[in-house]
């Protein structure tokens, strides 16, 4: 049962992604996080540090670990192939649509028409992974208990790296880890 569970999630996931990973990342908490409550929402931002520092697309990534913790090397495979489906069908019958009409207006107009939309459910995963690494509980609350200000630290730090010096976005995280390493030993001493 499990097994079914995973794969249909996991394909509505698939099924829905459109625009990429961080796009699909609403879908997933959805699924994993508030539908199934398979992870915690502290997991699930651990979940999206570790499916954006390995290979692969992000939500490819996620049914792969999601699958796993839930139901071993059988539910990460299930999970992942629920994934993966939609999109090798969708992704062939476009193609075929698209080379037939290709000149169309109608056609320009309606992928054009998809940004928006797209661009929404990114700023949405952002702003949501934003909250649960600035605040402790994961809900806006701006008492000083609250705000974690190490990470907001660390996120400005990066956004500068990234921005204005240009480093390689894994540099960039491997920095922040290391920073925060060092940080909790400090703490601690």
């Amino acid at each position: 049962m499990i097994y079914i569970q995973l794969f249909l999630s996991f394909l509505q996931v698939g099924a829905m992604s459109f625009g990429g990973g961080y796009a699909a990342m609403p879908l997933i908490q959805e699924q994993v996080v508030n539908l199934h409550s398979w992870l915690s929402m502290s997991e699930f931002t651990n979940l999206i540090t570790i499916a954006e520092m390995t290979p692969g697309p992000i939500a490819v990534n996620s049914a792969t670990f999601v699958g796993m913790q839930i139901a071993g090397i059988l539910g990460a495979v299930v999970a992942t192939l629920g994934c993966i489906l939609p999109s090798c069908i969708i992704v062939t019958l476009l193609a075929y649509v698209y080379m037939k009409y290709q000149n169309m207006s109608l056609l320009q107009g309606t992928l054009a028409s998809l940004r928006p939309a797209v661009v929404s459910m990114i700023a949405k995963a952002g702003v949501t992974i934003l909250i649960s690494a600035f605040f402790i509980d994961g809900t806006v609350n701006l008492i000083r208990q609250n705000v974690c200000v190490e990470m907001i630290i660390f996120f400005v730090i990066a956004l500068v790296l990234l921005r204005k010096f240009k480093i390689n976005p894994i540099l960039a995280m491997v920095l922040c880890g290391v920073a925060n390493v060092v940080l909790s030993a400090v703490k601690k001493a």
